[in-house]
């Protein structure tokens, strides 16, 4: 008798639209204890078909959906399909490149005769459109909806790996459910996305890292910085695009970047480790079977580390790099594939300075430069991550070596200039808007091409140069007395224009302006 009012209770909060998450919360309770009484009490979805027709005859449209207000389902659960969760809504670190990876995914799968279940719920996305997939559910990706979804279809299994972040995200909590969740073991993933385990795994298999500490106080952190040196990385697990990831160059600093850390992401640890400055940023993009390396590609990054990836700019393959970075980056590479145990995509980020490598992070899902990466060197990464995942025959990449005149560069496209009051210096928290890559048959054609289709005008008269360390304005001098013999006119601020006279141009060409110093 109290299940059946129990019951009467869940079914009218569920109609009228309220989450498990949002009654465990009123009854101080939890998400899992909610559904399992929820379940006990009979009360579950059913999937309706969007009416596409106005009811004028019966609808047949791939659009589904659940809800509560229904007696009765629109449709027969008899494929047992391969769920493919999509990457939500378009947003700053989440867009089209994962969408481009689920439907991919969702394509090579039914290439190789498997019935598909896609869930997404963002109508501008190619994996909402009606004939991508054999079911498609315009659903939150959170764990609820998901686990209704599976239990209907009686799914197959879970495909995690190409929706981003938003489906990486509850990819422990869908195995602590007995889902089956198809690639990599939601357990290594939760090794690699907590810092603190990822960090300790990286000491026992031998590949390097920048100092680090786990933080479990306040004062804690300020001993480490104290004794590492400023700058350091404040950086919590289970975020997208850097949120919350903070460089901090003081003490001052410190509390109010912890507290932002903590704010974004307080069931999992935050991590504090030594920031090394004036180091480049490398990006390994790779897929792996049973923790075997089998393609991988480099990409190297224009900007120095401490840009975040999603807006640096990257070059592929690498045109600055040392053969022996690349062969340890390669090496480094697949042995954190093997220590977890990767089957499908991974991508890690390096950095390195003075032919030594050190790991900043690693996702064991597809990234945002999958799609770049592919297109780059001819071969679909996502297909055979996809392949692999399923069990499929591959064959390896051969790995051979691209033509020498033959270099594509990926550019972010930024909003700043639509942005009142934007901020538009670059951080470890990503920014950017949107991306285009060139291809050409050098680095400088291939960038200048992409630099000119994000809307960047060629200065066609008047030039300023406001340059650092001297070490750079040694870097860059070549390139000023080329702008100088084309008949541009050079502006300095003080230092620079000191620097540049020196080195033989002509001193009426550099005009001081002693204002931009302070």
């Amino acid at each position: 008798m109290v299940l059946v009012q129990v019951g009467r209770v869940l079914k009218e909060a569920k109609q009228l639209g309220f989450e498990d998450r949002q009654i465990a919360k009123f009854l101080n309770s939890n998400e899992v204890a909610i559904r399992r009484l929820r379940k006990e009490a009979d009360v579950i979805p059913f999937v309706k078909q969007i009416d596409t027709v106005a009811a004028e005859f019966p609808a047949f449209t791939n659009y589904l959906y659940i809800t509560y207000n229904a007696d009765s389902n629109d449709v027969d659960f008899n494929d047992n399909g391969v769920m493919v969760l999509g990457s939500g809504v378009y947003r700053i670190g989440s867009s089209v490149e994962f969408d481009w990876c689920a439907v991919r995914a969702i394509r090579t799968l039914r290439e190789n005769g498997f019935k598909t279940i896609m869930i997404n719920y963002n109508p501008e996305t190619v994996s909402t459109d009606y004939d991508e997939a054999d079911r498609l559910y315009f659903e939150t990706i959170n764990l609820e909806r998901v686990l209704d979804i599976y239990e209907l279809e009686k799914s197959a299994g879970v495909l995690i790996s190409m929706g981003g972040q938003t489906s990486n995200n509850i990819a422990l909590h869908l195995h602590r459910q007995n889902v089956k969740i198809l690639g990599t073991s939601p357990l290594m993933i939760d090794s690699a996305e907590n810092r603190y385990k990822f960090s300790r795994m990286l000491d026992n298999i031998g590949v390097d890292q920048p100092a680090w500490k786990e933080l479990t106080s306040f004062a804690e952190a300020e001993d480490f910085a104290d004794k590492v040196g400023y700058p350091v990385l404040v950086r919590p697990s289970y975020v997208l695009s850097g949120a919350a990831m903070n460089t901090v160059y003081t003490k001052d600093d410190l509390m109010s970047y912890l507290s932002q850390a903590v704010d974004v992401s307080p069931d999992y640890p935050v991590v504090i480790t030594k920031y090394i400055e004036n180091a480049k940023e490398i990006e390994m993009d790779a897929v792996a079977k049973d923790g075997e390396l089998i393609m991988h590609v480099v990409a190297e990054h224009v900007e120095n580390a401490g840009v975040h990836s999603g807006d640096a700019t990257l070059i592929v393959p690498p045109q600055d790099l040392d053969k022996e970075t690349v062969k340890r980056i390669v090496e480094a590479t697949a042995k954190i594939g093997k220590a977890l145990d990767v089957t499908g995509p991974y991508n890690i980020q390096f950095i390195a300075k003075n032919n030594e490598i050190k790991v900043i992070e690693c996702n064991v899902r597809a990234s945002r430069s999958f799609p770049f990466n592919s297109k780059v060197v001819g071969t679909d990464m996502i297909e055979m991550a996809t392949k692999v995942i399923m069990g499929l025959p591959v064959t390896p990449y051969p790995g051979e070596k691209l033509p020498d005149d033959y270099c594509a560069i990926k550019v972010p496209q930024f909003s700043f200039s639509r942005l009142s009051g934007a901020d538009p210096v670059l951080g470890v928290e990503m920014a950017s808007t949107g991306e285009v890559a060139c291809f050409g048959h050098n680095k400088y054609e291939a960038y200048l091409k992409s630099l000119i289709s994000t809307g960047f005008q060629m200065p066609k008269k008047n030039i300023l140069l406001s340059i650092g360390s001297y070490k750079e304005k040694v870097e860059l001098l070549p390139s000023i007395k080329k702008l100088y013999e084309l008949g541009y006119s050079l502006f300095a601020t003080a230092g620079t224009a000191d620097f540049i006279q020196e080195h033989g141009i002509q001193k009426t060409s550099i005009l001081c302006f002693q204002g931009l110093q302070n």
